[in-house]
């Protein structure tokens, strides 16, 4: 009894023998002083605590805390000429659980066998340090979990293969964030079972080569944030089931989801991407009928632990002191690990009304629609330009201005073609496709293109009707017509306008990236709203405009006292059918723009895309049939143009004539005669009649 007394006694004493510039503190041995310039070699021997701060040590040597059986915890910090650790500096001490190297900004080198056989060893820390590479922990051989945090070290450019074999028996968790890592090697992990494995932080590292995680067990958590990593492994996503990618920019595809085998939660950069998690559930494992079972039969407390223990999380402390980790088994000895059956994937960002989960046209009805439309946008308008540029007669003003309508609506067609083709290629899986297309080339492209041809088409609009109410309203004044060059200043100058509106998007005006339809939608600076309000109240304003001039044109002609043309009168009623269709297509976008314009949003996103599909296109398909395929002129130049390739001659023969027997007549009733087949009565497009 006096014995053990004596022991109990002794075990208790602080360390003995303490050195002059150090202090013992109870059984921890403190060197905080820059005088110390070389390890003490008279250390008690009964210390489990050892802590290095401030101090001036170059040089760790071989075998600098032998003999040190009890030693627990080791920390070597804020030492700014520390250079090199020697070989079996940490080796063979039963007790040690701790090491702490850090702030030692000056250590290149630390020896390949430094750490050897530390069986109890949890944690391990070497944070802000010059090394070069990872240090070499295949012989520390513990027995315990073991957190392994190697970060802020900015020289470490690679991991190398079976990089952590030999760490633990048990599983590892390695935190390797904020270093200098730039290339990961196949099999790096090769041997070791990792619980998480954070690379978070290391800014260069661009890629994960698909055999990274062969021969290895988990990770259960990976962390992949602040780095440029663009793909995930094709293996090794079986065990994950905490998925964190804050800010990985380049990551823009996800693997096939039935990869993530155990996935629970998801923190990711792109909205779209949690689209993927939306409606997919983990598949049910083979244990699912018994724990169905066992789950229902057992009490609520033990519920309650089941389902806190499907939780990646553990009471696992960076702090060095504890690491308890879950007991995932009950008294009964079942693992309920296995029996989640399907669970919902917990994911964010949360998408938000710009970007639903869906695809870009989202109702099936609307996919075959966009293509009946664009399919008929180009198709017509493609006829119009080829019959109204290579027809025979003279290329007159209205000509000239209806060709510049038909070009403007032929980009609206070619728009509607570049949604309804990435629709078809991202079909059901648009969210691995959202941000390469919303941020590329290709959606600027398209925004670009229904941009330019909505205002050109506007605009066009406004200046043919212009046009027909200065003709009709000055008829017998000569001098007042409006001549080519007028036209082509004017229609340049409109050119000028459409393109500087369609381009400013692109340079940081709006944007076009923020929906999947590629229009310019983002509203969020001041600068973007002032943008898309102007173009609305321009819209309006020149939808006043065409009312006004034909108000004007419908007094003209009804005015007895006012001589006008009899074909002027005609162009001008049919005329109206074109600029009131396109306009009845304007009407409701218009309507809901302004009001989302002024964040009062009436429709969502999704409801918008019927607009873009049912109303939006309506003048680029309807317009080359109403002013050209319906009438008569058309047909005319249609069968002329044939007859060049020798079909259809005859009937073009008697349009011939038709024309030139019209051309005398009315020169004959204007009292001059001029060539007939050159005159303007056989260049103007008369539209499709009313009682058509």
């Amino acid at each position: 009894m006096p014995l053990i007394f004596l022991c109990l006694l002794f075990s208790l004493q602080p360390c003995f023998g303490c050195h002059a510039v150090c202090q013992c503190l109870g059984r921890s041995f403190v060197c905080q002083e820059n005088k110390m310039v070389q390890i003490p070699n008279n250390i008690p021997k009964n210390v489990t605590e050892l802590r290095f701060m401030l101090t001036k040590i170059t040089n760790i040597p071989n075998g600098a805390f032998a003999g040190l059986q009890d030693l627990e915890k080791i920390e070597i910090s804020q030492n700014d000429v520390l250079t090199s650790i020697e070989t079996n500096v940490f080796s063979n001490s039963p007790q040690l659980h701790e090491i702490r190297i850090e702030k030692a900004n000056s250590l290149v080198y630390i020896d390949r066998e430094a750490f050897q056989n530390l069986p109890k060893l949890k944690y391990l820390l070497i944070s802000n340090t010059g090394i070069h590479c990872i240090p070499v922990v295949s012989k520390i051989q513990s027995l315990q979990m073991v957190l392994l945090e190697i970060q802020d070290n900015i020289n470490i450019k690679k991991i190398e293969r079976n990089a952590f074999v030999g760490l633990s028996v048990d599983s590892v968790i390695l935190r390797l964030n904020k270093n200098g890592i730039e290339e990961i090697q196949n099999y790096a992990f090769n041997g070791t079972s990792v619980n998480e494995l954070i690379l978070s932080g290391n800014e260069k590292l661009a890629r994960l080569p698909d055999l990274v995680f062969h021969g290895t067990t988990g990770p259960t958590v990976l962390d992949i944030s602040n780095t440029r990593i663009s793909s995930l492994p094709s293996f090794g996503l079986e065990k994950i089931k905490r998925l964190k990618a804050k800010s990985a920019y380049n990551l823009k595809k996800l693997p096939a989801l039935e990869k993530f085998e155990e996935l629970i939660e998801a923190d990711l950069t792109y909205p779209s991407h949690c689209c993927a998690f939306a409606n997919w559930k983990r598949e049910i494992t083979d244990w699912d009928p018994l724990c169905n079972k066992t789950y229902e039969s057992q009490p609520d407390d033990l519920k309650s632990f089941n389902k806190r223990s499907a939780q990646v999380d553990s009471s696992f402390s960076t702090g060095g002191t504890t690491y308890d980790l879950i007991d995932k088994e009950d008294e009964f000895g079942f693992d309920y690990f296995f029996c989640h059956g399907k669970q919902d994937v917990v994911c964010s960002p949360t998408p938000d009304e710009f970007n639903p989960c869906e695809d870009i046209m989202g109702y099936t009805a609307l996919r075959v629609l966009i293509w009946c439309v664009n399919i008929l946008a180009i198709t017509g308008n493609s006829i119009v330009l080829i019959i109204l540029l290579t027809s025979q007669y003279k290329f007159t003003v209205p000509r000239f201005l209806m060709c510049n309508l038909a070009f403007a609506d032929l980009c609206m067609g070619i728009y509607l073609l570049l949604i309804a083709a990435v629709d078809i290629k991202t079909k059901s899986q648009y969210y691995n496709y959202a941000i390469d297309w919303q941020t590329g080339a290709g959606c600027h492209a398209a925004g670009f293109f229904t941009v330019f041809a909505s205002e050109l088409s506007v605009f066009t609009l406004t200046v043919i009707t212009l046009e027909r109410w200065h003709t009709i309203t000055y008829a017998m004044q000569l001098d007042r017509k409006v001549r080519f060059r007028h036209a082509t200043i004017i229609m340049a100058s409109g050119w000028a306008f459409s393109f500087t509106v369609a381009l400013l998007p692109i340079v940081g005006v709006s944007s076009y990236m923020k929906v999947s339809i590629c229009l310019p939608m983002d509203i969020e600076t001041p600068l973007s709203q002032a943008y898309i309000m102007f173009l609305l109240v321009l819209n309006v304003l020149a939808f006043v405009v065409i009312c006004t001039c034909y108000m004007g044109i419908y007094l003209t002609v009804r005015n007895p006292n006012v001589i006008s043309s009899n074909s002027d009168t005609k162009i001008a009623k049919r005329m109206a059918i074109l600029i009131f269709t396109d306009f009845l297509c304007m009407a409701p976008i218009s309507f809901f723009a302004i009001s989302a314009s002024l964040k009062i949003p009436l429709i969502t996103v999704s409801k918008s895309k019927i607009l873009l599909v049912l109303f939006y296109p309506i003048n680029s398909f309807a317009n080359p049939f109403l002013y050209a395929i319906f009438t008569k002129t058309f047909r005319r130049d249609f069968y002329i143009l044939m007859s060049k390739f020798g079909c259809c001659e005859a009937r073009a023969q008697i349009f011939r004539t038709e024309t030139s027997s019209s051309a005398h007549n009315l020169h004959a009733r204007n009292g001059h005669f001029v060539p007939g087949p050159k005159s303007s009565s056989g260049s103007v497009y008369t539209l499709v009649p009313l009682n058509h």
